[in-house]
């Protein structure tokens, strides 16, 4: 199985900074596409950010110009820059990725199991 831990969430001030991080583990032959979602209490999951084996990135509009994301293949390790912290930013972030295990021709899509932002304002 393929395992997902995101860590870095918290609590910060409106204005401020978080780091996230997401390091997937398991029976891992290559991971494609990795990206972070959020869900706020009462509201749908809705994608934050993807970014592909490549590097190509693509974002929200609301996230545009504050968040930033990487990846470090090697570590099988997505990360997500968090600047400019709005209170709207408040909700859950989860990691997913596309990934292709060992001994399988398709990829399946695997989730954290989700981090805790919270911006005060």
């Amino acid at each position: 199985q393929v395992q997902l831990v995101e860590s870095g969430g918290g609590l910060v001030q409106a204005g401020g900074s978080l780091r996230l991080s997401c390091a997937a583990s398991g029976s891992i032959f290559t991971i494609n596409a990795m990206g972070w979602y959020r869900q706020a209490p009462g509201k749908q999951r809705e994608l934050v950010t993807t970014i592909t084996s490549g590097g190509s990135t693509n974002y929200a509009d609301s996230v545009k110009g504050r968040f930033t994301i990487s990846r470090d293949n090697a570590k099988n390790t997505v990360y997500l820059q968090m600047n400019s912290l709005k209170p709207e930013d408040t909700a859950v972030y989860l990691c997913n990725a596309d990934v292709v295990r060992r001994g399988y021709f398709r990829s399946s899509a695997f989730w954290g199991q989700g981090t805790q932002v919270t911006v005060s304002s």
